[in-house]
């Protein structure tokens, strides 16, 4: 029991350590809120489903870098994510603008969920709408038959 209890405080210490603050890459604290502001709204070119302040990616390390330079340079908000679209388009925007280029990004979602909706309608009107087939006569005796039922029984 005693080792368990040593173990699970080495253990204890150990993850202290490790989950301390990570001090900030900017020497000012308002770059890096900037950086990070600005960074959610830009998704990462390599993973592409998570934002350029979320990936760890090489890549995104660099676009990071860029921005961080960019912000330190003076530049605003708006003409740094300028910037990110003259030079990898408006895929790096999460919301992107509504423009003919990216009109199927906005409206594809919704034009696949009505087609979905209406298939599965259709479906199941033409499944009600299928008459159940005919038996001959010769046919309900032996069903009657495999059921152990008469014909008079069945309340016709």
């Amino acid at each position: 029991m005693r080792r368990i209890v040593v173990a699970l405080a080495i253990l204890a210490g150990a993850l202290g350590a490790i989950g301390r603050e990570a001090t900030p890459l900017a020497e000012d604290p308002r770059v890096e809120a900037r950086l990070i502001a600005i960074a959610e709204e830009l998704r990462c070119l390599v993973c592409q489903n998570e934002s350029l302040i979320a990936s760890r990616a090489g890549l995104a390390m660099d676009l990071k870098h860029e921005v961080r330079e960019q912000i330190k340079a003076g530049k605003s908000d708006q003409e740094i994510r300028d910037f990110m679209v003259q030079r990898y388009g408006d895929f790096v925007l999460y919301r992107p603008p509504l423009k003919s280029s990216t009109v199927l990004l906005w409206i594809g979602p919704f034009a696949l969920l009505i087609v979905g909706f209406a298939a599965v309608w259709i479906f199941v009107r033409r499944r009600r709408t299928i008459p159940a087939p005919a038996l001959s006569s010769q046919d309900e005796a032996r069903a009657d038959a495999l059921l152990g039922t008469r014909a008079d029984d069945s309340g016709r």
